[in-house]
């Protein structure tokens, strides 16, 4: 009788102390060295949001006249503090509690939904509009607790879920592009090639040659092709800035440069060491919003938050999980629950810092990509969010065009799951085409999802195939009817 172990069981790699045990460093297949280079990778490629996340939230006053925090003046240092902050520690929590690579940072989306379509509700406040989001948190972490999303999650077939990582793809590849400026809206037509149609100005030709760089590297199979990239062209761009003084697109006097940096001015000329401002900290009312606008104004803002972030994280969930192949035997994301628990707390977090809601981010493909696998890389990024507390020049000197190749790689490598979807099924093509297309189209994955969802249900029920629809599916597919319904029923309402 043989006395061989099975080739799959001599091959598994046997795990190297409690901490590889811990974060299924081994069994992922990663090493230390990989999981620092993906959370290096990650922080580089969605540092911008500490940048950007305080001029869409702190740079608009709300319906009383007054900034986030209470003042007359914005105080962007302040929102920025609070977002390095609040960013690290809820980065670090899911890589510890939900031991999975995805970071955690202000959902951008929903920072411009809360800016542009809560706070400038008669009489509604920043502070109220913060307690929105800490409510929404809580729903959240109670549906998980009960296992509903989870229940959610489970009930989405599984070339939808494709669909859904492939359509990310698209969208993400789509942001680098427009981040970049390779991709803008000339507010007439439409989306264009550059300027007019055509690249011009040093910006641009950073972004070309940081992505060319990087597929040439990918296609060599090189590790660390994604930092290189980034490292590589932000030293090009701070050198050019230096020596042509190129500049931002709007200088603070108002003048106009289309061919200037798009978001940050990649030069070392700062303040590297300055106090943290953390005055927003708790400051958030927690039921002000049901006096300010009511309750049913106030229960309408709920549910378009709660579905927008609740749609949202399963969308990464799955992104990140296909992009690293990221699996359990079942073929089913591990410790899903503790993910979803580690983002739900995420939001309230961001709601008491007053930095928005705050879920997993689409760009931790970027580490992804790069070689992260398991909660260690989220460690690594989240460290060097809170680093950005104290040096918060540090986000600002990585200029987006160096960063926003990577998303277009990220997107290709997306894109290749597109092989699972069977496009000869049409009841499942379709779905799954309406969910590719979406996305990118409408800048959401929310919307994406929802428009999957609602075609698959609605062939299922026109083809008489009823008992083919998981319950829960019905349930999601009116609820996106009502959420994309939801401006006109606010307006006829009156509350919108």
């Amino acid at each position: 009788m043989s006395t061989q172990t099975p080739a799959s069981q001599s091959s598994t790699p046997t795990p190297h102390g409690r901490f590889d045990r811990y974060f299924h460093i081994t069994e992922r297949g990663s090493s230390i060295g990989r999981e620092v280079r993906g959370g290096l990778a990650t922080f580089f490629a969605m540092s911008y949001i500490i940048v950007l996340n305080p001029l869409i939230i702190g740079a608009s006053a709300d319906s009383t006249g007054n900034f986030l925090g209470g003042g007359s003046e914005p105080n962007l240092p302040a929102v920025a503090a609070a977002t390095s902050l609040i960013s690290g520690l809820m980065t670090i929590l899911m890589g510890v509690i939900g031991k999975f690579p995805m970071a955690v940072s202000s959902s951008l989306g929903l920072s411009a939904f809360i800016t542009y379509g809560i706070v400038v509700l008669p009489g509604m406040t920043w502070a109220d509009a913060m307690g929105l989001v800490v409510i929404e948190g809580f729903i959240l972490l109670i549906l998980v607790l009960t296992g509903f999303r989870s229940a959610i999650f489970n009930a989405v077939p599984g070339a939808l879920k494709t669909a859904i990582s492939v359509g990310i793809g698209l969208f993400i590849a789509l942001i680098g592009m427009v981040n970049a400026g390779f991709i803008q809206n000339n507010g007439g037509t439409g989306l264009e090639l550059g300027v007019g149609g055509s690249l011009y100005g040093w910006p641009i030709l950073i972004f070309l040659i940081a992505m060319f760089a990087l597929f040439a590297m990918w296609a060599a199979k090189i590790r660390g092709a994604i930092l290189y990239s980034i490292v590589g062209a932000t030293v090009l761009a701070i050198t050019l800035e230096s020596v042509f003084n190129i500049g931002p697109q709007i200088a603070e006097d108002g003048t106009e440069n289309p061919y200037g940096w798009g978001l940050t001015v990649p030069t070392l000329n700062q303040d590297w060491l300055t106090m943290p401002d953390l005055s927003l900290l708790g400051d958030f009312n927690l039921l002000g919003s049901w006096q300010s606008i009511g309750v049913v104004a106030a229960t309408l803002a709920i549910f378009t938050l709660l579905l927008a972030n609740f749609f949202d994280l399963l969308g990464t969930m799955v992104g990140v999980s296909n992009a690293g192949g990221i699996k359990d035997a079942d073929g089913d994301i591990p410790h899903s629950r503790r993910i979803m628990v580690a983002d739900a707390v995420g939001t309230i977090g961001g709601g008491v810092g007053s930095t928005s809601v705050n879920s997993g981010l689409i760009e931790s493909t970027v580490g992804v990509g790069d070689g992260a696998r398991t909660g260690l890389a989220n460690v690594v990024t989240g460290v060097l969010f809170l680093a950005t507390i104290v040096l918060a020049p540090l986000a600002a000197v990585i200029p987006t065009e160096a960063a926003s190749a990577t998303l277009v790689l990220v997107g290709f490598l997306m894109m290749q799951q597109i092989v699972r979807i069977d496009w000869t099924e049409v009841e499942m093509a379709i779905p799954a085409f309406m969910t590719i297309v979406v996305m990118p189209f409408s800048y959401s994955i929310t919307n994406g999802i929802g428009a999957g969802f609602i075609s698959y249900v609605a062939i299922k029920v026109f083809r008489g195939k009823w008992g083919e629809v998981h319950p829960l599916m019905y349930v999601t597919a009116v609820l996106f009817v009502l959420y994309f319904v939801s401006g006109p029923i606010q307006s006829a309402l009156g509350v919108g």
